[in-house]
């Protein structure tokens, strides 16, 4: 190897870390903005909350539900409209019983870069206990598998996002004692 190609080498090695760790941000930042009580602060209504999950998106995304379980539930949305209208739907209506804890935890994670440095598709298993105010309660496991595109801004952002069930479990009613009403995390 040359001088010129060993740099070449090392600064595509360092795109795609890059390129991961943006993507690994994106997703992670989606599912912070997902959690209930919200905890980035300053946010005041749930229309800001999707505003700023929007943010997240490309104008062309899709999001869709996938699978047995999740086909007839979510279906197939494209285009930031879809997916806003989406998103109102589930914190837009007044949930009765209303969801006081929801919190995103994601594990097996796996990246893949494009030879393009541009596109990417990455999997994540995620997990999420569900409390109502009514004290029922869920836990829920899902299989993500979402692409990612490098916009002109340099931004990363999601193609998609495409979840698929791995179960919904009932929780007992009293299996969390203790949680916020809201989040002051993100609080100066």
């Amino acid at each position: 190897m040359t001088h010129a190609t060993d740099i070449a080498a090392l600064v595509r090695r360092i795109e795609i870390l890059e390129a991961e760790a943006d993507i690994r941000r994106v997703e992670a930042r989606y599912m912070f903005l997902c959690d209930t009580p919200i905890p980035e602060f300053g946010v005041v209504d749930d229309q800001q909350r999707i505003e700023l999950i929007l943010e997240l998106y490309t104008e062309d995304a899709v999001w869709e539900g996938v699978g047995e379980y999740y086909t007839n539930q979510f279906g197939r949305l494209e285009g930031k409209a879809a997916l806003r209208q989406h998103f109102q739907n589930f914190w837009g209506s007044r949930r009765d019983p209303a969801l006081i804890l929801n919190c995103h935890y994601l594990t097996s994670e796996q990246i893949h870069v494009h030879e393009d440095g541009r596109t990417a598709d990455a999997q994540w298993v995620h997990m999420q206990p569900w409390l109502f105010s009514d004290g029922t309660a869920l836990l829920r496991s899902s299989r993500l598998n979402n692409g990612f595109r490098k916009e002109p801004d340099g931004k990363w952002r999601l193609t998609r996002t495409r979840t698929e069930n791995v179960f919904v479990a009932p929780l007992p009613p009293t299996w969390a004692s203790h949680y916020p009403s809201k989040s002051v995390l993100m609080q100066p």
